[in-house]
């Protein structure tokens, strides 16, 4: 019995990166579906925290990229891959929060007023609700793992849901009534928290997590 018992986590391994890896490549399917959507969106309504949310999106595409590369065949068991992989997950997390930081600050000192975008808020409302079972279902598979890279890849995803709804709140008070100043702060908001977790990231943090 107790040998069965030790068998057990070797056996679910392998189907957990199965998991892992398909739970990526549907990340990574919407996630360019999005980046799409909120960029052409934000170029047309003059909207950093759209475009911010869009290249969000592509951050996390790309960080879904990372965790197929650490969970290929060759690198499952790989200490050194997991590093890596963690590396390059908060270097995403940087480069999104120095862009979109840098952006808002831009905007709101030149008082740059961005249009209305009823597409962005279609697109924040759908994903805000749609983000959290993902993230969920990456924690949990990483944790089982024992890969921080996969959990705070999923932690990417539960902060797309963070972020829709800071952008929703941004680009309706812009819509509705007229707060210019709300588009960058969202903005802000979003730059902040990929600061925060892209630290955590670089620190190797995340992994057993409560699910």
């Amino acid at each position: 019995m107790s040998t069965l018992l030790e068998l057990a986590p070797r056996l679910s391994r392998p189907a957990d990166a199965r998991r892992a890896r398909l739970l990526a490549w549907g990340g990574i399917g919407w996630h360019a579906i999005e980046f799409g959507i909120a960029i052409g969106a934000g170029i047309a309504a003059s909207s950093i925290a759209l475009v911010g949310f869009g290249i969000d999106s592509l951050v996390e595409a790309s960080a879904g990229a990372i965790v197929l590369w650490r969970l290929s065949r060759s690198r499952l068991h790989s200490p050194v891959a997991e590093r890596r992989a963690q590396q390059l997950i908060a270097a995403s997390f940087f480069l999104l929060a120095a862009y979109v930081g840098a952006e808002a600050v831009r905007t709101l000192v030149a008082g740059t007023h961005p249009d209305a975008s009823w597409v962005g808020v279609g697109l924040a409302s759908f994903t805000a609700p749609t983000m959290p079972p993902l993230a969920i279902a990456k924690r949990r598979v990483g944790n089982r793992l024992g890969s921080a890279a996969t959990v705070k890849e999923g932690a990417q995803n539960m902060l797309c849901a963070y972020l829709s709804v800071a952008l929703l709140a941004g680009l309706l008070a812009n819509a509705l009534a007229g707060w210019w100043w709300a588009d960058p702060a969202a903005a802000l908001a979003i730059a902040a928290v990929a600061l925060v977790e892209g630290r955590a990231s670089w620190r190797g943090e995340g992994c057993c997590e409560a699910c």
